[in-house]
């Protein structure tokens, strides 16, 4: 089988463009409609840098596509997890919402790097609440669809996908 319509590298560097549009949308809600990321917000754009830097430079080596995919397949598995979290917080009845704790600056300089995961993805209050949607989807309801999207891509990339030859593209 081969990609339909695809090279290897075009589809790496779709899926990288693909990453560059959701962290800017997600640094215009911050910037500009003043929307402050919860920690695990901050976590998500890290998991979409990840993809989005294995597709960069599976798209700049030509080469290697299923390590590239295997590795991006990791960063958007990562990712789709601390959505999935934030999601389940999201839909909480509000009296099961934990308090709102410490940034996350805060969180990563005052505890161990174990602690503060941990802490993180406890969750709080601020990373429950809904500020903003989109076709009745929460940002973290679209990200938690963007990295599931991302890794039945790269499952299928990995797993029967034909690379193409030295030379060939």
């Amino acid at each position: 089988m081969t990609n339909i319509g695809f090279t290897d590298r075009s589809f790496f560097l779709l899926a990288a463009l693909v990453c560059t549009a959701l962290l800017g949308s997600g640094y215009y809600l911050q910037f500009v409609r003043g929307l402050d990321p919860c920690p695990l917000c901050i976590l998500q754009r890290v998991a979409y840098m990840g993809v989005g830097v294995v597709c960069l430079a599976g798209f700049l080596h030509g080469a290697a596509s299923r390590i590239y995919s295997a590795l991006a397949l990791v960063c958007a598995l990562a990712g789709a997890g601390i959505a999935t979290r934030q999601v389940w917080l999201q839909h909480l009845p509000p009296d099961r919402v934990p308090e709102c704790g410490p940034g996350l600056d805060f969180i990563l300089q005052a505890f161990p790097l174990f602690d503060a995961l941990k802490l993180i993805f406890t969750g709080s209050g601020e990373c429950a609440e809904t500020v903003w949607t989109f076709l009745s989807l929460s940002i973290a309801e679209w990200s938690l669809f963007w990295f599931a999207a991302f890794s039945v891509m790269f499952v299928y990339q990995t797993l029967f996908v034909i690379p193409a030859k030295a030379g060939i593209q």
